[in-house]
């Protein structure tokens, strides 16, 4: 099964168990995955093209989405993870530790996932 599939699964799952920091890094990180395929607006033929001007009816605008590999999305699985780690360590004011704790645990539940299948 593949890694966003098992990240997919994983989100209902966290938020049945109320699971604040696994639902925060599941959503965010799947959002980023979703952002990787987006195709640039120049490729969907869309720039500088006046709202009026543009191609109407179905599938006028429809443009196939950019394929990310299994090995691009655990490379941005271990990039968001390694992002919240970056920032926790740079709060390090008493006023900051809840903040970098849950940015941890987000970390952890990231890193869970890259651990192998099925390990989370």
């Amino acid at each position: 099964m593949s890694l966003r599939l098992r990240m997919r699964q994983a989100l209902p799952e966290a938020m049945r168990a109320g699971d604040k920091a696994a639902v925060s890094a599941l959503r965010a990180t799947l959002a980023a995955l979703d952002n990787a395929e987006a195709v640039p607006v120049d490729e969907a033929g869309l720039r500088g093209v006046a709202l009026e001007h543009a191609p109407v009816g179905v599938g006028a605008t429809e443009v196939a989405r950019r394929e990310v590999s299994e090995r691009g999305v655990e490379d941005i699985v271990r990039a968001e993870a390694a992002e919240r780690l970056e920032v926790a360590a740079r709060l390090t004011a008493p006023a900051h530790a809840g903040r970098a704790a849950r940015l941890r645990a987000e970390a952890a539940v990231l890193l869970r996932f890259l651990d192998g299948p099925g390990t989370e």
